[in-house]
């Protein structure tokens, strides 16, 4: 009983000792158990806790030098004119989105006042106010009514700078049909006395009615009109009228995909008169050219011509408006329905296609 009493005080005093030279790094090569009592017993496993690994702090990996990169090259915004002192181009932030013609009727206002030498297609000078009486010969104002007509589209008339001073808000869409020269000047109001009024007051409603996002064409001798006036020579894509040469044939190549070009063929025959321009336009987007090879003569002295490119048609955002050009249209018969004249219908579509786009019944002057 004695003898049996001792094992597990044994057992528990070698297990100690066992424990005591595992933390003291103790034991030697082979068993590190001693056996119990020289019995040859061999004693219950101790717990053992196996000594922690040192922590070795984390080697960072060599960082990998930052190479210093220039900034990215800023694109200059080419959008804002400081010549006409505008927001211009097809960059469609020059459109000021208000909202003020969401309510307006499709409807367009017609003007062929003129102020100097009178277009042939034209006619005969009309009365005063809207909408006056069409003589026969007015062909190019009676041609642009029926061919917007058939397009869903009302338009009025008037060769009353008044009655574009007073009404320029009604419309959607402003057309310049060959008005020229002074146009917006009204000399018979006076400058002195009790009376006094300003004689420029149609430059400042067409400069705001642009503002207000307002649509503008201008056709054939729109761009001889206001040479005075830089305002709406950067109206017209920063272009102006110089000369031309003799009335002829010549071949028109629709080069730029838009909805005013959908639809019309993309070479025509075409009877004009081929405006050379100075200056010529800029920051626009070029909708048809003349291919100048069929031109014969090319041009009309001194102008050399634009024998490399000869545009004539293009778009632009203006002002905060839209603004839809074209230099053709000298002739009677391209305003005529179902005229036999050259190329007469693919050009009332491009027109009416300008018009529509101006007037945000299409997209305008995609890029």
């Amino acid at each position: 009983m004695k003898l049996v009493e001792s094992i597990p005080v044994r057992l528990a005093a070698t297990s100690a000792l066992a424990l005591a030279m595992v933390a003291c790094g103790g034991g030697g090569g082979g068993n590190d158990f001693a056996t119990a009592g020289g019995t040859g017993a061999a004693p219950a496993d101790p717990v053992v806790q196996n000594p922690t690994a040192p922590v070795v702090p984390p080697t960072d990996a060599p960082e990998t030098p930052v190479v210093p990169t220039d900034p990215p090259e800023e694109v200059a915004d080419t959008s804002f004119d400081v010549y006409y002192n505008v927001c211009r181009g097809t960059n469609p932030k020059c459109f000021n989105d208000w909202g003020a013609f969401a309510t307006t009727p499709d409807r367009v206002l017609i003007y062929s006042r003129t102020a100097g030498p009178r277009h042939a297609n034209l006619g005969t000078p009309m009365a005063s106010g809207l909408n006056p009486a069409m003589n026969t010969d007015n062909v190019m104002q009676a041609g642009l009514v029926r061919m917007l007509k058939d397009a869903g589209i009302t338009a009025d008339w008037t060769e009353d700078v008044t009655v574009l001073t007073s009404r320029i808000n009604n419309y959607k869409t402003i057309i310049f049909a060959s008005s020229n020269r002074d146009t917006l000047w009204n000399g018979a109001l006076p400058t002195t006395g009790t009376t006094a009024t300003s004689q420029d007051a149609a430059r400042t409603a067409l400069r705001n009615y642009m503002r207000r996002g307002g649509g503008f064409v201008g056709l054939h001798n729109a761009f001889g009109a206001e040479y005075n006036w830089p305002y709406y020579e950067g109206l017209l894509g920063n272009a102006n009228f110089y000369n031309h040469g003799p009335n002829r044939s010549g071949d028109v190549e629709i080069i730029g995909q838009d909805p005013s070009t959908e639809g019309v063929p993309a070479r025509f025959t075409f009877q004009d008169e081929w405006y050379n321009l100075a200056p010529f336009p800029t920051n626009v987007k070029f909708l048809a050219k003349v291919d100048t090879n069929t031109l014969q003569p090319l041009t009309g002295a001194p102008h050399p011509g634009h024998a490399g490119f000869h545009p004539v048609a293009w778009c632009q955002y203006y002002d905060g408006g839209r603004a839809w050009l074209s230099t053709l249209g000298h002739n009677t018969h391209s305003f005529i329905a179902n005229s036999t004249g050259p190329g007469a219908d693919a050009f009332q579509k491009l027109v009416v296609q300008g018009v529509k786009s101006t007037m945000g019944l299409t997209p305008f002057c995609t890029e």
